[in-house]
């Protein structure tokens, strides 16, 4: 039995919450390893919605561990609200199904001010943040000033942290004209929340190993997209922390031996919340009908997404950077009725054809895709759950994508639900 990491081989935004979903049904531990509350996952299981921003699938199915890994920045008021609102919905979440790294780094309210202060503050370049606080936080932590969960458990120590994390911290806020922030306002905000998220704490990457050994499946579970990853991103409009598949090791305890398979999920056309480069991005009709039939707005923010033509460039990249070795394609459905349908197959840079993305921001705004036409198809796609289900031309764009990218298609998805999803390889069978 493998276990499993799903990565997003876009921009995020791809479908994850349905196909981890459907993977975490076979799981026994579901692993988050990266991000903050900034991206979700929407599942839908017997007709009900849940909307998940920072607590990892698991938690919605029984029997399942759910373990949010040290590569997390946990805002533990959102934390206890998200379980609140679980609560609602009939969701039980208590220490017995859920686990937090000791050292995880916390989100705090100074740094969602600094978050929120800094996008309002420089119109003109703006990178697209959620103003929750994650860049902060990680900042803190690669600064080696942030308050991390195992510090909760030992009040008495707090206020020399907070002294040296207010030392950098109100140093910031004069500078942007904010009034400082007093030691105690911190310890009592942070007092308020120990005795309530401390239960869920846990050594992680132990209790990890000792899962692993006894042959338990394990499924690691990102947020945001390989294009969002602070190394091998559209730096600088990417998220703080590494998205790709690597960092399911780092972000968890756990050794790179014990991951297996990479699943990339890929949605068959392009969206983007945010500022930043996006080659095949469409702002006319196009555009309006892929974002009117994909419901492109995001699970936590409710903003719009910009869409676009498939970008074989990029996701062949993310593919590489990731060592992903099959891709669970989503949204297949939203291209029906389109006369035809394009991919972009390569760019022009200044006159030159390149099959790269290169690093450089400008570069990549200058950038140019190079499109194929694909004949597209009149019947409809949606709920098919065989290949001998779909229109030709809709195979023959799969198997297209399939030859672009370098990698199979594993999975399938033509509607939300995830019965309607065709199996080609199970990735826990690899």
């Amino acid at each position: 039995m493998a276990n499993v990491v799903v990565v997003g081989s876009q921009w995020g935004d791809e479908g994850k919450g349905k196909i981890v979903d459907w993977l975490s049904e076979r799981a026994d531990v579901v692993v988050r390893f990266q991000g903050g509350h900034n991206a979700g996952h929407t599942l839908v299981i017997d007709g009900t919605s849940y909307k998940l921003s920072l607590l990892p699938s698991g938690v919605v199915r029984s029997g399942k561990l759910a373990v949010i890994g040290n590569g997390v920045v946990l805002d533990p008021h959102a934390l206890l609200s998200e379980i609140e609102k679980l609560r609602g919905q009939g969701v039980v979440v208590g220490p017995d199904n859920l686990r937090i790294a000791e050292n995880t780094t916390l989100i705090l309210s100074l740094h969602r001010e600094l978050d929120q202060k800094r996008e309002s503050s420089n119109p003109g370049n703006r990178i697209g943040t959620t103003g929750r606080g994650i860049g902060p936080a990680y900042e803190d932590k690669v600064g080696r000033r942030a308050i991390r969960l195992t510090d909760l458990a030992d009040l008495p120590s707090l206020p020399g942290k907070i002294d040296r994390l207010l030392t950098h911290h109100n140093a910031l806020r004069r500078g942007l004209g904010q009034p400082e922030i007093a030691a105690e306002t911190l310890i009592e905000e942070l007092s308020s929340v120990a005795d309530k998220v401390l239960p869920f704490m846990d050594t992680v990457w132990r209790l990890l190993d000792q899962r692993r050994r006894a042959g338990d499946r394990i499924l690691f579970e990102g947020a945001q997209g390989a294009l969002l990853d602070i190394d091998h991103g559209t730096y600088p409009f990417v998220t703080s922390s590494n998205t790709v598949a690597g960092q399911a090791s780092t972000g968890s305890g756990l050794g790179p031996g014990a991951v297996g398979y990479v699943l990339g999920i890929t949605k068959a056309y392009t969206t983007r919340v945010g500022e930043g480069p996006f080659p095949t991005e469409q702002t006319g009709e196009v555009g309006e009908f892929l974002g009117t039939r994909g419901h492109e707005f995001g699970t936590v923010t409710g903003r719009k997404r910009r869409c676009g033509w498939f970008d074989a460039v990029l996701v062949r990249q993310t593919i590489q950077v990731s060592g992903i070795r099959g891709i669970a394609l989503t949204k297949l459905d939203v291209l029906d009725g389109l006369q035809e349908i394009k991919i972009c197959v390569k760019y022009r840079l200044d006159g030159q054809e390149i099959d790269y993305l290169p690093a450089g921001q400008a570069a990549q705004m200058r950038v140019e895709p190079i499109y194929e036409t694909l004949e597209g198809w009149g019947e409809s796609t949606r709920g098919a759950r065989s290949w001998a289900d779909l229109p030709a031309q809709a195979v023959k764009y799969v198997r297209y994508i399939e030859e672009l990218i370098g990698a199979p298609v594993a999975m399938l998805s033509t509607s939300p639900e995830r019965e309607d999803t065709i199996l080609v390889q199970d990735p826990f069978q690899d």
